[in-house]
C-alpha cells in the first residue's frame, strides 16, 4: 500500500502529544469545522514544524440512519494518531468510539462526543510516537445510538476491509 502525504484541513485542529497511553480510554478531541471558532484554529504543533503528515485514510461511509464518517491513520514525524471526520444527521446525539490499533497489540481509545447539530465534526486520539510504521496502525471509529442497548449505526475503518455500514 502507499501512503500519500497529505495537507489536511486547517479547520481541523490536533491532539498534542501524550505519553504512554495504553488501553486506557482517554476524553474525546472533539473539534468543529467552523473557522471562526477558537477551537478549530490550527495548533502550533502543525504549523512550522516543515514536517509533512501522512494520511491512510478509509473510504467515506454514509449509514441509511444518516451518519457519515472517514477514518484516518496520521503520522507526522515520529507520531502517529487516529482522526475520524463525521457528520450526525440523526438528529439525536449519539455515542461514538474511535481506536488506534499498533504494534504489539497496543491500542488507544477515545470516547467522542457527537451532538445532534449536523455539522461536520472530527474526533482524533492523543498522538502517540510511532512503534512502527503507517501500515502497522489501523483506526476504526464506531457510531451507535445512545445507551447500553444502542444499535450500532456505523463502522469506519482507515483500511478498505475494516469498515461495514450498520
Amino acid at each position: 500500500m502507499v501512503t500519500a502525504a497529505v495537507v489536511l484541513p486547517l479547520t481541523v485542529a490536533s491532539a498534542g502529544q501524550v505519553g504512554e497511553v495504553g488501553e486506557t480510554l482517554v476524553p474525546g478531541m472533539l473539534r468543529h469545522g467552523d473557522a471562526k471558532d477558537p477551537s478549530a484554529a490550527p495548533s502550533d504543533s502543525l504549523l512550522g514544524l516543515g514536517l509533512a503528515t501522512a494520511a491512510r485514510c478509509g473510504p467515506q461511509l454514509t449509514a441509511p440512519a444518516g451518519v457519515e464518517a472517514q477514518t484516518c491513520v496520521l503520522t507526522q514525524g515520529a507520531d502517529t494518531w487516529a482522526r475520524t471526520y463525521y457528520r450526525n444527521a440523526t438528529g439525536s446525539p449519539l455515542d461514538a468510539e474511535l481506536s488506534l490499533m499498533g504494534p504489539r497489540g497496543r491500542t488507544v481509545r477515545t470516547r467522542c462526543e457527537t451532538g445532534a447539530d449536523d455539522e461536520p465534526a472530527t474526533c482524533e486520539t492523543p498522538r502517540e510516537r510511532s512503534r512502527g510504521g503507517p501500515d502497522d496502525y489501523t483506526a476504526v471509529a464506531e457510531f451507535a445510538e445512545r445507551g447500553a442497548e444502542g444499535r450500532l449505526l456505523l463502522r469506519s475503518g482507515s483500511n478498505s476491509g475494516d469498515q461495514d455500514g450498520g
